[in-house]
């Protein structure tokens, strides 16, 4: 057992035994549950779903307000689990807390990870083309809605009216995150692009290459919300590199 076996930030205590670990940061309105059907391991590699405060089992703790405030709360509670190699792997707006964590552990001067992993969202400067920010309520309603239905769960009225307040708190967080100037990453950079998802361009994801003197990309098969699965071909570029 570990000395953070209590951290509301990890919905279950690292294993002292990992030879590494996977830090996964889940898209705007959910929680570590994106992760649910992931392995427990990844070729040795331990998977560490990260809970945001403001939903699920932390619905109760409130709404980290800002990436940022976010970012300053989440590098503290993983200084005790960077005593091993370990990477970020973040869908969608996630990417952008774990971009400013890792800023903040290096300035901390703490061990950054391996490697970056980002799924569909643009750079930090590029934030606002998310196709979702310019969504209404009543379109974000039926996004919940759609993505509960795709599920195969039938969305209670109740279901969807907490998934949407949730979805409003992180996009007000989305919205008002800002950074015009690209602080240089320590680490390299896995860009994924998913085939099936129209919404965001192989082109909209070029801004990465400003933030390292790494940076790869790949273009997977599936759609938006298809990370969840934890396919082959995502687990093999996540094995394959750290």
């Amino acid at each position: 057992m570990t000395t953070v076996a209590a951290s509301p930030w990890f919905v279950r205590p690292p294993a002292d035994q990992a030879a590494a670990r996977l830090f996964c940061f889940p898209f705007s309105g959910s929680g570590a549950s994106a992760f649910s059907a992931w392995p427990a391991a990844l070729d040795g590699t331990e998977v560490c779903p990260v809970q945001f405060p403001g939903r699920e089992n932390r619905l109760g703790h409130p709404h980290y307000g800002s990436y940022e405030n976010l970012a300053d709360a989440l590098a503290e509670a993983l200084e005790p689990l960077l005593d091993r190699p370990f990477a970020f792997f973040a869908h969608c707006a996630g990417a952008l807390p774990a971009y400013e964590t890792v800023l903040r552990l290096a300035a901390r001067g703490l061990p950054t990870p391996d490697r970056l992993f980002v799924s569909r969202q643009p750079a930090p400067h590029d934030a606002a083309l998310d196709p979702m920010l310019a969504m209404s309520e009543d379109e974000l309603r039926a996004e919940v809605e759609s993505f509960i239905r795709g599920r195969g769960i039938e969305p209670r009225p109740d279901m969807v009216g907490l998934g949407l307040m949730v979805l409003l708190r992180d996009h007000a967080a989305a919205k008002a995150y800002e950074r015009t100037d690209p602080a240089r990453l320590p680490c390299p950079v896995t860009v994924l692009k998913w085939r099936d998802d129209p919404d965001v361009s192989l082109d909209d994801l070029q801004g990465w290459r400003r933030y390292t003197d790494s940076v790869e990309y790949h273009v997977v098969d599936g759609g938006h919300y298809q990370f969840m699965d934890a396919p082959d071909e995502l687990q093999k570029l996540l094995t394959g590199r750290r």
